[in-house]
């Protein structure tokens, strides 16, 4: 079987699309690590300021990605959009993580307050089904916390 001139351009032109496409999902996926390396980084590092920019950078990552998907999801197969949110829930739930980690930072430095915002953030942000394994470790952090910063109370 022989193909004709232009199934051998269309088919070439599909591959060199996927490659593409495949490319831009690595892309995201490489950043994502990026960030998330630096992020833990500077926790180590005691650079609180510039771990909170990097956790920043992956939630305006998963909100590029959605506004993607929004402006363009009556223009694309099915399989891709959902491929697209699959990588916006993966950066959500990585920053979600970061949060937490960030909160327990706060809690074994003892500082207190600011883990409370932390896990109050994580509360506020990260909202429905999908994200309430991080939103019911928020709960128990800040649980933790009341129960560490109450006074101890004595047998009468």
């Amino acid at each position: 079987m022989r193909l004709s001139a232009a199934s051998t351009l269309s088919l070439l032109l599909a591959l060199l699309l996927w490659g593409c496409v495949q490319d831009v999902y690595q892309q995201r996926a490489g950043t994502m690590k990026t960030y998330v390396r630096a992020f833990y980084d500077h926790l180590e590092a005691d650079r609180v300021t510039a771990a909170v920019l990097e956790n920043e950078q992956i939630e305006a990552l998963a909100r590029d990605m959605e506004a993607g998907i929004r402006r363009r999801a009556h223009q694309t197969a099915t399989n891709q959009v959902d491929r697209d949110w699959m990588q916006v829930k993966s950066a959500n739930e990585t920053a979600a993580e970061n949060w937490l980690a960030l909160a327990k930072y706060f809690v074994l430095k003892k500082q207190y307050e600011q883990a409370r915002g932390t896990y109050q953030r994580v509360l506020a942000t990260y909202n429905g089904a999908t994200y309430q394994t991080y939103t019911d470790r928020a709960r128990i952090g800040l649980q933790d916390l009341d129960m560490i910063l109450s006074p101890s109370k004595s047998p009468s």
